[in-house]
């Protein structure tokens, strides 16, 4: 059973960024004789309890994991998936961003219209921001030290600065937000669905920069850069990972991934592009080596595992998933056609490198 953040056991939180700057990989070779690395599920975290799921976030050096479901947020440590804290009141909550030099964990309630801010240390709600309809995906951009919230009915991005809490500006951008990505230098990339694009914006400026086409791509939902390189990887609803020049546009490849994706990860140390597929598979796309771009591992994981989120320090991944009745949830529920999850089934899977 898990405890409120406010408890006061939770003082012991570290703060750090959310994205934290990853080892540098060496530059890409254009042949090599090494094996691309080989992942497999470590370990399943059984969390149980009610409600859906969406991005899950972690803070690495904390060892905290943010998992939103539904109505609440849990807080998990992230090595025994125990209940370290909760934060309540997240109407519809999608998505957690942290910004730990000014202590703040963000949340996008996307029932209710909002962003709630709380405490990095103890849990506690510090303000409630209105953002954009249907507030999504979320990121903390390092350079202007604001959060950019994409939302999914307004069409647009919300951006609140950190220190002071409050909303600076609001962007459209033509279609509806889904995932965002940063590469640390200003630049904020953000997959619109819908018009089956990356946006750019300056982070400087506040402003689009730049409608980069994905096709053969279509749909685009889960998104990660390799800052160093330039390389953004769009996961896409066509079973296809868009690999895109961040500064061109330019498309350079469209491997084949499983179905039904919804979230992207990518391992600056090995240079793999990952997307945890909704068919209950984890596609491993190589950028390095004599054929970069082209998928080296198929992982089977579980059925609605479609999110995910790496963990720099220790290179596993964490993806949330449950079972689900064989029928779909009755439509009053909200979720026409959408199977209901069985009673106390959720958990979280952890996929890690195979050590020799």
């Amino acid at each position: 059973m898990s405890c409120s953040l406010a408890l006061g056991t939770l003082s012991l939180f570290a703060v750090v960024p959310q994205n934290p700057t990853p080892a540098s990989p060496a530059a890409p070779a254009a042949k090599t004789a090494a094996a691309a690395p080989t992942w497999k599920i470590l370990r399943t975290f059984a969390v149980g309890g009610d409600g859906g799921w969406d991005y899950v976030t972690i803070d690495s050096e904390a060892r905290r994991l943010y998992v939103p479901r539904a109505t609440r947020v849990l807080v998990l440590d992230a090595d025994t998936g125990k209940p370290v804290g909760e934060i309540a009141d997240t109407a519809g909550v999608h998505g957690v961003a942290l910004a730990p030099e000014f202590g703040c964990g963000f949340t996008s309630n996307g029932r209710a219209d909002t962003c709630t801010v709380f405490d990095l240390k103890d849990g506690k709600v510090q303000k409630t921001i209105a953002t954009g309809k249907n507030p999504d995906a979320l990121t903390f951009e390092p350079t202007t030290k604001c959060i950019y919230i994409g939302n999914g009915r307004s069409n647009d991005v919300t951006v609140i600065a950190a220190d002071k809490l409050e909303v600076i500006a609001t962007i459209p951008i033509g279609g509806k937000p889904e995932a965002m990505a940063v590469d640390g230098k200003g630049k904020v990339f953000v997959n619109v669905e819908d018009k089956s694009e990356v946006v750019r914006i300056d982070a400087k400026k506040n402003a689009v920069e730049q409608h980069l086409p994905l096709a053969p791509g279509a749909e685009p939902t889960g998104l990660a850069i390799d800052a160093e390189h330039h390389l953004l990887f769009a996961a896409c609803s066509n079973e296809k990972m868009v690999v895109l020049d961040a500064e061109t546009g330019k498309v350079l490849a469209s491997p084949t991934i499983g179905k039904r994706t919804d979230g992207a990860a990518f391992d600056a140390v090995s240079g793999c592009a990952i997307s945890a597929n909704g068919d209950g598979t984890l596609s491993v796309v190589a950028t390095r080596g004599e054929q970069p771009f082209t998928v080296v591992q198929m992982l089977p994981t579980a059925p609605g595992a479609r999110t995910l989120v790496l963990d720099p320090k220790t290179r596993q991944l964490y993806l949330p998933t449950a079972e689900f009745e064989t029928a779909p949830a009755d439509a009053s529920a909200g979720r026409r056609g959408r199977r209901a999850i069985k009673a106390d089934s959720f958990r979280i899977v952890v996929v890690g490198l195979e050590t020799h």
